[in-house]
């Protein structure tokens, strides 16, 4: 009787999984409403042997069409919010009873004496103000609102 049990709960568990299965493929196939869905920016430099990635529904789009155009700021500029928005980051990544572990979920790896050039620093830069505005957070300092 316990191997009836067993097999059935096995069965139950298949059914389900491949139902699950089937309903995702379908939420895939439909054809995007928005332009947001699976949004991933990479961001390397094998030279210096880094790699960012960021995975957040939006920000592309959010880049493309709210963001300042690149040399709209000065590297300087970027490298110094960059530096205050990524050490505030880190802060939190260090505090999850305080702060949503959903939210700050790695801490960022970021050298102020490094020279990542200008490309790195205006998409972290503007992730971190996508961020801020999108999430209702505040990570130090003036946060645009685009």
């Amino acid at each position: 009787m316990k191997k009836i049990i067993y097999i059935l709960i096995i069965i139950f568990t298949i059914i389900a999984c491949s139902t699950a299965s089937k309903n995702n493929a379908v939420t895939v196939a439909k054809p995007k409403q928005h332009p947001e869905v699976n949004d991933t920016v990479r961001i390397a430099n094998d030279s210096l042997e880094y790699e960012v990635i960021i995975i957040d529904n939006g920000f592309s789009y959010w880049l493309a069409s709210m963001a300042q155009p690149r040399n709209y700021y000065s590297l300087s500029y970027l490298e110094n919010k960059n530096y205050l928005y990524v050490t505030e980051w880190n802060s939190r990544v260090l505090q999850p009873q305080r702060y949503n572990p959903n939210l700050y979920e790695m801490s960022i790896d970021y050298q102020p004496q490094i020279h990542y050039g200008y490309e790195v620093n205006y998409l972290i830069y503007n992730y971190m103000i996508y961020f801020q505005n999108t999430y209702k957070q505040k990570l130090g300092g003036y946060v645009p609102i685009r």
